[in-house]
């Protein structure tokens, strides 16, 4: 403890004798042509005053008007103004933020001294190069290359001595400071750039130009303040979107495993039967947004029976009573799935998933082609994994007897003919092994789904977009 704070107060008495210094070289070094012209002076000590107040915010970090003012003193002036700017700066910095005297006497003598150094460096480098305040293109450039070379050590001595200062108060290492200061190298490097083109501008045309630069500046750090709260706005708003299609999804989600719940079987067919239908679908040729349909539609369409009574659910034969709440679950799932926002279609392909192409179906009696493709993918894939499950009721059909049963169905006008077809083609060429690892949740990729409902889209999607494996596995919603 002894050691630590004596070497606080050493340190604080090395800024205190730093700062004494820069006074006493000021004094020493300062020239009446330094401060003039006058009207450059007070321009720029009354930007690095009310810096802040110009800051235009970037992507990473920040630009600051008091960095702006600070290198153009140190190029245009001298070291003595460029040190006044930085105190100008830090001063009221420190009393807007109430900074405790530590950090304030940290931030007075790096800003009164680095600005003072990089300044006299320009001073001496620019003289002995006879290019300062010369007019000549060839030697403006290389008084820019010197600016923002100067402009960079300055940077460099900032840091360390804020963080030499960090690492005594709070003993941290300058290393791990570096994650902190390297985000807000864009905003520092994009004041030196701008500062070095405010001196072309002042060597090529004078002051009317730097004070149409200044003017400049504010005007764009209003325009940047109002598209930064635009944004915020938007941000905000697309938030709330995602937590509506979160809480509306959600509803679906929760209602699905409250049903498995009840019925243990429920998860496992709709993740199986969505496995099944987005293969069939991608063999068939659908474009992506169909097969994203069938999918959804696959894990959600059995959703209505969530309505019906523990004695139809776990009944091995539905009373003749019951019959009316069985054949309305397409309806209920369709209703429930209807409500959530962009998922009209799906619901479409779980209402008329019990239509047969005989139209002897429910509920609307479609015929052929009337019912959408979606529903008939989703009637074969439902009714194939639930000959084919272990936890039905009835005896479990081989993948042959229930392939054999989907041919028959099809012949007699349950089924559509080619469908069954290409579907017990792709269980021949596939097996059965793809979906009997079918989970629900994988298959539902909530997160992802809720992101892209309430995400505007940036790009149409692609027909027949080609998708990596055999069956097009890879696609989801």
């Amino acid at each position: 403890m002894r050691t630590s704070q004596l070497l606080r107060g050493l340190f604080i008495a090395a800024e205190l004798v730093l700062l004494a210094a820069v006074g006493v070289a000021a004094a020493f070094l300062s020239t009446p042509g330094e401060w003039h012209p006058a009207a450059l002076v007070a321009i720029l000590a009354v930007l690095a005053l009310v810096g802040e107040s110009f800051t235009v915010e970037l992507r990473d970090g920040a630009l600051t008007a008091s960095t702006v003012a600070i290198v153009l003193a140190m190029a245009l002036l001298g070291p003595t103004p460029a040190a006044v700017c930085g105190v100008l700066a830090m001063a009221l910095n420190a009393v807007k933020r109430r900074r405790p005297a530590v950090i304030w006497l940290n931030n007075i003598a790096s800003f009164a001294a680095v600005p003072f150094v990089g300044g006299l460096l320009l001073q001496r480098v620019g003289a002995d190069l006879h290019v300062l305040h010369s007019g000549q293109p060839g030697k403006s450039a290389v008084l820019g290359l010197i600016v923002l070379t100067v402009f960079a050590l300055t940077l460099v001595a900032n840091f360390l001595l804020v963080g030499v200062n960090e690492w005594v108060e709070g003993g941290r290492s300058l290393s791990g400071q570096l994650p902190e200061f390297v985000p807000l190298l864009p905003g520092e490097l994009a004041a030196g750039a701008l500062a070095t083109i405010l001196v072309f501008a002042y060597e090529g045309a004078g002051l009317p130009m730097l004070i149409a630069a200044v003017a400049l500046l504010s005007i764009f750090q209003r325009l940047t303040v109002a598209l930064l709260r635009s944004e915020a706005r938007a941000e905000h708003l697309q938030a709330r979107s995602r937590q509506l299609v979160g809480l509306q999804l959600g509803v679906l989600r929760t209602l699905v495993r409250v049903l498995g719940m009840r019925d243990e079987t429920t998860g496992r067919h709709a993740a199986a039967v969505a496995s099944y239908a987005t293969a069939l679908a991608y063999d068939l040729g659908c474009d992506e947004d169909e097969r994203d349909v069938v999918r959804a539609a696959g894990l959600l369409h059995e959703i209505g029976k969530f309505t019906w009574p523990d004695r139809v659910l776990h009944a091995k034969e539905v009373d003749a009573e019951d019959m009316a709440i069985v054949r309305n679950h397409p309806q209920e799932g369709a209703i429930l799935v209807g409500a959530l926002d962009g998922y009209g279609p799906v619901a479409d392909a779980i209402l008329y998933h019990h239509e047969r192409m005989d139209g002897r179906g429910y509920p609307a009696g479609l015929i052929g082609q009337e019912i959408p493709l979606t529903s008939r993918i989703l009637a074969i894939c439902s009714t194939y994994d639930t000959l084919t499950a272990r936890e039905t009721y009835r005896a479990k059909m081989t993948t042959e007897e229930a392939l054999e049963e989907l041919k028959v169905g099809a012949r007699n006008g349950q089924f559509d003919p080619e469908l069954v077809d290409t579907f017990v083609a792709l269980i021949e060429r596939e097996g059965t092994a793809f979906a009997d690892e079918a989970d629900f949740e994988r298959e539902l990729e909530f997160e992802r789904r809720v992101r892209e409902m309430a995400d505007p889209p940036t790009a149409p999607k692609t027909a027949h977009e080609a998708l990596p494996g055999a069956r097009g596995s890879g696609a989801s919603i």
